[in-house]
């Protein structure tokens, strides 16, 4: 198994950036496909992002296609998740997790498809 632990959220204005983090611990990082997903107030847990395991694919949401860029160093057993041009309804707390991905479909974007999740990191964008 292994555990993840995400950091770098903050209270930022529109069109402002900012980078989260997800350090990995336990089996090798590069063992699993790692991805985001987001949770707004009073919404389900939705897809933001997914990269493979070596970091050669990646998906995206419609909503953050061109603003934001997942990328992973499985050296460092880090995740990373460049957020830019940042809008008033990208405000949600963000999650990072991770799936082994035997016979899941490319790309996994459903959150029962992960089995590994961290807590959680508030991102606030005021307008």
């Amino acid at each position: 198994q292994v555990q993840v632990v995400e950091s770098g959220g903050g209270l930022v204005q529109a069109g402002e950036s900012l980078r989260l983090f997800c350090a990995a611990s336990g089996r090798t990082v590069s063992s699993f496909v790692m991805g985001w997903f987001r949770q707004a107030p009073g919404k389900e847990r939705e897809f933001v992002a997914v990269i493979s395991k070596l970091g050669g694919t990646t998906d995206y949401a419609d909503s953050v296609k061109g603003r934001f860029i997942i990328s992973r160093d499985n050296a460092k057993n880090m995740l990373y998740l460049q957020m830019n041009s940042l809008k008033p309804e990208d405000t949600a707390v963000y999650y990072c997790a991770a799936t082994e991905g035997v016979g899941i479909t490319w790309p996994p974007r459903r959150v029962a498809q992960y089995a590994y999740w961290g807590q959680g990191t508030q991102v606030t964008v005021s307008s």
